[in-house]
């Protein structure tokens, strides 16, 4: 019998760990998507602001935010996709890793 309860203990703490891991993996992801959320408004009314009584007078400078974002953003997928096949979730890190490729072809998709 003491063998089950230690068995039970361990696999409880192991779920519990388990948990916190993806729970910070979630927090990070959305803390990221925010960040790019944030970066996007932000050239969008610059945008919005620099069309009122301006006139144009060459080539606007290239715009490396959506670049800058959805690269940081695939970098954090990548990591967290990298912690959770570390941690055994090989599920959730497969889809998180297909995640980042995707994010990467918007990236250079998006690259000027």
């Amino acid at each position: 019998m003491p063998g089950r309860a230690g068995k039970r203990s361990s696999a409880r703490e192991g779920a519990v760990t388990t948990g916190c891991v993806l729970l910070l993996v979630l927090v990070a992801d959305v803390a990221a998507a925010l960040l790019v959320a944030i970066l996007l408004a932000a050239r969008g009314l610059g945008r919005m602001d620099a069309g009122s009584g301006r006139t144009a007078t060459g080539v606007p400078p290239v715009d490396w935010t959506p670049v800058v974002g959805f690269g940081a953003l695939a970098l954090t997928v990548g990591v967290t996709a990298l912690v959770l096949l570390r941690i055994g979730d090989r599920v959730v890190g497969a889809v998180q890793l297909t995640l980042c490729g995707l994010l990467v072809l918007h990236a250079l998709g998006s690259w000027p």
